[in-house]
């Protein structure tokens, strides 16, 4: 039997699909065959182990930075110590996020146009040393063209100007010098017109000198008043040290005030109440003295001289007098200051002495006052506590002992005295805005003749700063004092000053200033009450630090309850300030 048809040409095309690859793969040979070499190569699993780096089709071309993972590693040296792999072993890329290439603007924070719009890096400069200038951008103008050389006579530099931009003070000057201590700081100066003083050494020294001239229409404060021209005089002086423990203050300011015209020597065909000259002088001073102990205790002095006369008007003139006659009051405070956390006690005796010149009479006789003279004895206690920084209440309390030179006076009186007062108060300062102390309390006066009742009365004591803006302060102060008296049947006089200033600064060189003084004297036991305004401007052009000009227009008057005793005057003073 033959096969069947289908099975025969199935047989056919398989053997021609076999033939045919053979003979095309005959046909394009046509170059001898060569065996391939066995190298190293064949061997190298990395990417480019079979051709040679140079001819790879995907290696980088030049200027693209390759990354390191792309980089052809080179074989290993044979020579080298197989070791030092397992001493320092690569760090591990495992979660790090792979950099390819230089980041963006790199290099250009510094200086040039940065594209990531950084805050440049300012160079950093040593003690001392001067900014670098910008340099010129656009719209500077063009600087001078210099000469070339050899093109005429060599360009000078001109010299720097005093006025122009010079280096800073030396490192050592300015306390910048590594290990070097740190230099005091000087103080604030609040004035810019204020005196800046001299140092003695350790102690700092500021003087003045005012002199000025003007009238005063009743300088007698005479009911009918009868004016003359005035001078007056007044140097002051004021030393202060300068140390980091202990303290000595020096401060002594008087005033001389002469007038050209005599007053007359009888009115009405009666003694005149008013001396003939009318000179009159006034000195106050003290010196303060703290020696620091320890940090909490202290031991503090005072020396104080008082050198003055009888205000004009007052009952205790003579009649018939040719010129004041001048007392002084001198004498001194011992004591100490202890602090115990924020409980405060200080303490101090006291003694002074009022001494008064002999009156000359207009008849060229003389009048001694020595009933007048007399010494006081005293201490003085205050107690203080912190209540809280700027809040210090305190009390004080203060006796005292009055003798006499005379057991009697012109009148026959005995007016050897004991005495003092007791008040309460407080110190404070709320932000440098208001700062002072006020108190109120209760004074009394007992006498061994006892014909003179009890001299006694409330009494106010204060003074407190108010620092309403940069250019206004407003000032207010108040005082409460027990004097001596010669009226007969007179205790003494209680005397109450009320006195409230208000400056202001136009510009740093002209300041204007108000004030206003309010008093009260009463002669207890003779049913005398007087009453004293006083209304006052100043107007203080400030040309530099050493010279001021002044002027002053004052209103005063004296309202008695006896009848002549009232008396009114007007002041107008121009003068100039000396200072250092």
């Amino acid at each position: 039997m033959g096969s069947p048809p289908g099975r025969g040409r199935s047989s056919r095309a398989y053997a021609f699909r076999a033939a045919l690859p053979c003979l095309l793969l005959t046909a394009l040979e046509t170059g001898p065959a060569a065996a391939q070499s066995l190298t190293p190569d064949l061997f190298n699993p990395n990417r480019g182990g079979f051709a040679a780096p140079d001819t790879l089709p995907t290696r980088r071309t030049a200027g693209v930075p390759q990354a390191p993972s792309d980089a052809i590693p080179a074989p290993p040296d044979p020579n080298d110590d197989p070791r030092k792999s397992r001493e320092t072993p690569a760090p591990s890329r495992i979660g790090q996020v792979p950099t390819y290439g230089l980041p963006a603007a790199n290099g250009a924070s510094s200086s040039g146009y940065d594209s990531l719009n950084r805050k440049r890096q300012q160079p950093k400069l040593y003690p001392g040393q001067p900014k670098p200038k910008k340099s010129a951008g656009p719209g500077s103008p063009v600087p001078p063209a210099t000469p070339a050389a050899g093109l005429g006579p060599p360009r000078i530099a001109p010299p720097p100007s005093e006025t122009a931009n010079k280096a800073p003070v030396p490192p050592a000057m300015a306390g910048t010098v590594p290990g070097q201590p740190l230099r005091r700081r000087l103080k604030v100066d609040d004035d810019a017109f204020g005196a800046v003083g001299d140092y003695a050494g350790s102690f700092l020294i500021k003087g003045g000198l005012e002199l000025s001239t003007g009238y005063d229409t009743n300088p007698a404060r005479l009911q009918k008043p009868v004016g003359s021209p005035v001078y007056v005089v007044a140097p002051d002086l004021l030393v202060m040290s300068d140390w980091e423990r202990h303290a000595l203050v020096a401060d002594l300011r008087g005033s001389f005030s002469g007038y050209t015209n005599n007053m007359p020597a009888t009115i009405d065909g009666f003694a005149s109440p008013s001396p003939v000259e009318i000179n009159r002088p006034d000195f106050t001073g003290h010196v303060d003295g703290r020696f620091d102990v320890d940090r909490d205790l202290k031991l503090t002095s005072q020396f104080r001289l008082r050198l003055a006369t009888d205000n004009p008007g007052s009952p205790n003139v003579q009649a018939g007098l040719q010129k004041y006659p001048v007392y002084a009051t001198y004498g001194g405070t011992f004591g100490f200051d202890q602090t115990f956390n924020r409980f405060q006690v200080a303490a101090g005796a006291t003694i002074d002495r009022t001494a008064y010149t002999d009156s000359k009479l207009t008849d060229g006789s003389t009048f001694s006052n020595d009933d007048r003279d007399f010494n006081q004895y005293g201490g003085v206690g205050r107690f203080s506590y912190e209540l809280k920084p700027g809040l210090k209440p305190f009390v004080e309390i203060e006796g005292d002992n009055r003798v006499h030179d005379q057991a009697a006076d012109r009148n026959g009186y005995f007016r050897d005295s004991t005495g003092g007062y007791a008040k309460v108060g407080s110190s404070f300062e709320f932000s440098r805005i208001l700062t002072g102390e006020i108190s109120v309390g209760y004074s009394a006066r007992n006498y061994v003749d006892p014909r003179l009742s009890q001299l006694s009365g409330f009494l106010t004591s204060g003074s407190l700063i108010w620092n309403a803006s940069g250019l206004t302060t407003v000032k207010f102060n108040t005082d409460t004092q027990i004097a001596e008296t010669t009226i007969p049947g007179s205790s003494g006089v209680l005397v109450h000053t009320y006195a409230a200033e208000v400056d202001h600064d136009f510009r740093r060189w002209l300041t204007a200033v108000g004030k206003f003084t309010y008093g009260t004297y009463d002669y207890q036991g003779q049913n005398r009450n007087d009453k004293a305004y006083s209304i006052e401007g100043n107007l203080i052009y400030k040309l530099n630090r050493n010279v001021w000009i002044k002027g002053t227009l004052r209103h005063d008057i004296l309202d008695s309850n006896q009848p002549g005793s009232s008396s009114q005057g007007t002041v107008v003073m121009l003068g100039v300030r000396l200072q250092n």
